[in-house]
């Protein structure tokens, strides 16, 4: 008798969960940043421009193929009667497990600096970045130690994520999200009424409002592009495989467009929380993105603002549930495909997968200070230590195997199996797809070009766009 696939309960439990794989990291340390950089306003319009246009219809094409195939990425083409196209799906699976393996690790970063915050933030406040490089097994005399603070924090948040799996579909995931994801927003609601109500802040509200033109650059259609792509976790196995987990009757275009808008908000009320406070406290030109600013640059935000402590690690927390949401259906993603191909139990499966990439990922962290692996994962350029291995692996990931999973299933759904198949694949629901000639052309034409278009920026221009 054949095992019955697990489904979502209820609508509520999709959108969250879905939305939860869509919200990262990069909503909250990146968005900020590059809404900054490309005038507020006048970003914030491009960015959801590019997300009404492309960010909708490529998540609809991920998750109509998962909900029409009921299986992981890789089976997906085959059981659609594709088997040629699973080379996709291994680029999706792939470059998941790559993904895991390091972003488990900064999650675990992300953990620590809630207990940090909470108990040594005057620590923090001293030296940001001695105390970061210390975590890491760098130190200020120059000596390298094994980095067993963060290899700690890793495993706890691995462990974490494996709890949550284990437990299944509807009764980990589900149930998770249910929680995690309203506790996010209501992290976001704390944290942004406390910014915009410093003094000063007023500038960088009036900022992210302002239409300042001047700094609209090609770059800065690109940057949204970047973002809005990478954001909503396209081109990672992760929505074709909770779409399999879809009933036939949910209306997909109006749960897709809830999730996109979803994602989307956390990321703008991000922006509204970062680029306020810099204001507030550092003043402009002070706002940065990614890990370096999360990390090191924010402590001097904290310091400054009362009670800046409490807002560090409410900051932290909330970090903390948005790499959880994500590092969940990238592990999920792999442990559907592993369990169907392979029949093994979700537990051992969960359990030995999770080991494996927390060890890879082990190597991620020692490399940042060369631990052990120096002249084999790591280069040494002026004088100056450099990273290899975690250069590599996201390289490998972001620039190069994302875009092509994305492009294979626009190929594929645009040109193979035509976009009339997800049509009425959408429409099986009982609800009309009434912008089905305009998702038409955008799944055949215009989102195979703007994916092409970050493919080659970010291969050969250097331009980073993840």
């Amino acid at each position: 008798m054949e095992k019955k696939r697990a489904q979502w309960s209820s609508k509520l439990g999709f959108i969250l969960a879905a939305a939860g794989s869509a919200v990262g990291l990069g909503n909250i340390w990146k968005f900020p940043g590059r809404a900054y950089e490309g005038g507020g306003g006048s970003f914030l319009l491009i960015y959801l421009f590019i997300v009404v246009l492309l960010g909708i219809p490529l998540m609809l094409t991920e998750l109509a193929l998962g909900r029409a195939s009921q299986t992981n990425i890789v089976n997906t083409f085959k059981k659609l009667g594709y088997k040629q196209h699973s080379w996709v799906g291994w680029i999706g699976v792939i470059g998941a497990f790559i993904i895991t393996c390091y972003y488990s690790h900064v999650g675990g970063w992300v953990l620590r600096y809630v207990f940090s915050y909470a108990f040594e933030a005057p620590a923090i406040y001293r030296d940001s970045l001695g105390y970061f490089y210390n975590m890491l097994g760098l130190h200020a005399d120059g000596t390298t130690s094994i980095p067993w603070t963060a290899l700690f924090f890793a495993a706890l948040f691995m462990l974490l994520n494996a709890v949550v799996i284990i437990r299944g579909v509807e009764g980990g995931i589900e149930k998770f999200n249910k929680f995690g994801m309203p506790a996010l927003f209501l992290l976001l609601i704390i944290l942004l009424i406390r910014s915009v109500t410093l003094p000063g802040a007023e500038a960088g509200v009036k900022y992210m409002l302002s239409l300042d033109l001047g700094k609209v650059t090609v770059n800065t259609f690109f940057s949204a592009l970047g973002q809005a792509f990478y954001s909503l976790s396209i081109g990672m196995a992760i929505l074709v495989t909770y779409g399999s987990y879809l009933s036939k009757s949910e209306d997909m275009i109006k749960n897709t467009a809830v999730v996109c808008g979803m994602d989307t908000l956390v990321a703008v009320l991000a922006g509204f929380i970062i680029v306020p406070a810099v204001f507030a406290t550092l003043g402009s030109g002070e706002v940065g993105k990614g890990g370096g600013f999360a990390f090191v640059s924010l402590a001097g935000v904290f310091a400054e603002m009362p009670g800046g402590r409490i807002f560090g690690v409410l900051f932290y927390l909330l970090l903390l549930f948005a790499a959880l949401t994500s590092s969940i259906s990238l592990i999920e993603s792999i442990v559907a495909f592993l369990t169907e191909e392979f029949g093994w139990t979700r537990k051992r499966t969960t359990i030995i997968l999770c080991l494996i990439l927390f060890l890879i990922g082990c190597l991620y962290t020692c490399s940042q200070a060369a631990i052990p692996l120096k002249g084999i994962w790591y280069d040494g350029v002026n004088g100056i230590t450099h990273p290899a291995l975690c250069d590599f692996m996201e390289y490998l990931t972001d620039r190069i195997m994302i875009p092509l999973c994305a492009l294979g299933c626009c190929i594929f759904v645009g040109w193979v199996w035509k976009p009339e198949s997800i049509i009425a694949e959408v429409e099986q629901s009982g609800f009309r797809f009434r912008l089905a000639k305009a998702y038409t052309v955008l799944i055949r034409f215009v989102a195979p070009a703007a994916i092409l278009a970050i493919l080659i920026l970010s291969i050969f221009s250097g331009v980073t766009l993840s």
